[in-house]
C-alpha cells in the first residue's frame, strides 16, 4: 500500500466513523435497555406486573445522539420508583408511611454485559471503517 494509498483509506475510515459508531452505539444502548427490562421482570429484580406499576418497564429508554466522530447514550427512566427498586428503601415517604424495602437490583446487574456490547461494538465499529 502506497503512502496515497493508505491516506485515502483513513480519509474514508474518518468520513465513516462518527455514523457508524451512532449505529453500533444506538444498538448497545437497545441491547442495555432490554436486559434491564427484562431483570425487572422477576426476581433477583424486582417482580414488577404493569398494572401495579403502570409502564413501569416501557419508560426505560435509550436516547443516542451523535456527536462529532462518535455518539453517545444514555439509558435510564424517569419513574420515581427505580431509585427505590434499584437501591431499597427504609424510612418514612413525604406523606408518612414507613417502609422497609429491600433492593431489587435491574440495573447493576445488566452493568457488565453492557460493557461487552458496547466494546463488542466499537471493536464492530473500527474494523468496519476500516474495510
Amino acid at each position: 500500500m502506497t503512502p496515497d494509498e493508505l491516506a485515502d483509506r483513513l480519509e474514508r475510515a474518518a468520513d465513516n466513523l462518527g455514523p457508524t459508531i451512532e449505529r453500533r452505539i444506538r444498538h448497545a444502548g437497545q441491547v442495555g435497555r432490554a436486559m434491564i427490562q427484562a431483570n425487572a421482570s422477576g426476581r433477583p429484580g424486582p417482580n414488577i406486573i404493569n398494572s401495579e406499576v403502570p409502564n413501569y418497564h416501557d419508560s426505560w429508554k435509550a436516547p443516542t445522539r451523535g456527536i462529532p466522530y462518535g455518539a453517545e447514550c444514555t439509558i435510564g427512566t424517569d419513574k420515581p420508583q427505580a431509585c427505590r427498586l434499584e437501591f431499597g428503601f427504609t424510612g418514612v415517604d413525604s406523606i408518612g408511611r414507613y417502609y422497609d424495602q429491600p433492593p431489587f437490583a435491574h440495573v447493576g446487574p445488566a452493568i457488565p454485559a453492557i460493557e461487552l456490547v458496547l466494546r463488542q461494538s466499537m471493536q464492530d465499529a473500527v474494523e468496519e471503517v476500516f474495510e
